[in-house]
């Protein structure tokens, strides 16, 4: 079977890892449980807490009257029902972010009552299909803290959350800045003032204010660096002209100069560990090791079961919609014996099932 080629990686990493006490790692539901229903519906993330997530992820965008709603990007054509709605066919505009032309309908253009009109749409039909499309819409923050404040009241245990700010620098340059508004939504809920928080962006700018904003009166609230692409820039560095590339960020100076004002950092998965030539799991990288070093947390993204996600040595057959759960648990079991603290799953139930596995 293609699973025994990992034997010897995770045999390697989990010696490796022997001295080290690890807490268990945290399973984090990658916008709700967002391999059964459309990512950022209160139904993703009621379904993603059933199935035993410890932290749901909402991604942040501003409307057009301030209100800080969850979806993956702030255009919409793709997530929701708009492009079939006459009412708003004139607000299809093109407008560059973070250096990339793109076209479409954007939440910044829409008051939160016009969103409410809308129905949420899966994101990938082709691999997830659309059976659950025009169900639900689109959800707030507040109404995300709500629920998770009712399903931990529920289910007797604390659910975290951890926003991520979309498209920071272009917020701002629009008007419609979203930290210090996050910082009220959190501040307002009893539930976000004491339960775990972690912000997270792909930009430092604003993490580094929002370190200095809460200094120490905030203690459970943490900061989480994202990083792609080495050769990618952040949205700050491009809005500033500065050369700053992902790959800075991931030498051990970079890596230091983030546990400044961050304690975790959220890498995609294959800058860990490579897929190889051969379709397996590869060599891991330093970049655990050189993140621990720093004093930083490691918290990867994102594991999905689909076959046309995963390594073609942990896929079941050829249809990229197949689900191959044998192989996504084998993928993140080989993940955890990096000693990761968390990790981001579009399916919560799998994530469980690989950590209480162990």
């Amino acid at each position: 079977m293609p699973f025994r080629r990992l034997l010897p990686l995770l045999l390697t990493m989990t010696a490796a890892l022997s001295t080290e006490a690890k807490a268990e790692p945290l399973v984090i539901a990658h916008r709700g449980a967002s391999a059964h229903l459309p990512e950022h519906t209160l139904a993703a993330y009621a379904r993603a807490i059933a199935d035993g997530a410890d932290y749901i992820e909402p991604d942040l965008v501003a409307t057009r009257d301030g209100v800080l709603v969850a979806r993956h990007e702030n255009e919409i054509g793709g997530t929701t029902d708009v492009a079939q709605r006459p009412a708003f066919a004139a607000r299809k505009r093109r407008q560059v972010i973070d250096g990339t032309s793109v076209e479409g309908w954007f939440t910044e253009d829409f008051t939160l009552a016009e969103l409410k009109t809308l129905r949420a749409r899966e994101r990938l039909p082709e691999l997830r299909g659309t059976a659950h499309d025009g169900r639900f819409e689109v959800a707030t923050l507040d109404e995300i803290i709500a629920l998770a404040a009712e399903q931990a009241a529920r289910n007797g245990r604390t659910i975290g959350l951890i926003p991520e700010i979309k498209h920071p620098s272009h917020f701002q340059q629009i008007g419609l800045p979203m930290e210090d508004r996050l910082l009220e939504v959190l501040a307002a809920h009893a539930y976000t003032r004491e339960a775990p928080v972690v912000i997270q962006s792909f930009e430092q700018a604003n993490l580094r204010a929002l370190r200095r904003r809460l200094g120490p009166s905030h203690p459970n609230i943490r900061l989480l660096q994202l990083l792609e692409m080495p050769d990618a820039q952040p949205g700050d560095a491009l809005a500033a002209g500065k050369p700053t590339r992902y790959a800075d960020l991931m030498t051990p100076a970079g890596l230091k100069d983030i546990a400044g004002y961050a304690e975790i950092i959220g890498p995609w998965t294959r800058l860990l560990i490579p897929v190889a030539d051969d379709g397996a799991l590869g060599t891991p990288t330093s970049l655990a090791s050189d993140a621990r070093n720093a004093g930083l947390e490691v918290w990867p993204y994102t594991f999905r079961p689909e076959n046309h996600f995963l390594p073609m040595a942990l896929r079941e057959g050829e249809d990229p919609r197949t689900r191959s759960e044998a192989g996504s648990l084998a993928e993140i079991r080989a993940y955890l014996a990096l000693g990761i603290g968390g990790f981001f799953t579009d399916d919560p139930a799998l994530g469980r099932r690989a950590v209480d596995a162990r």
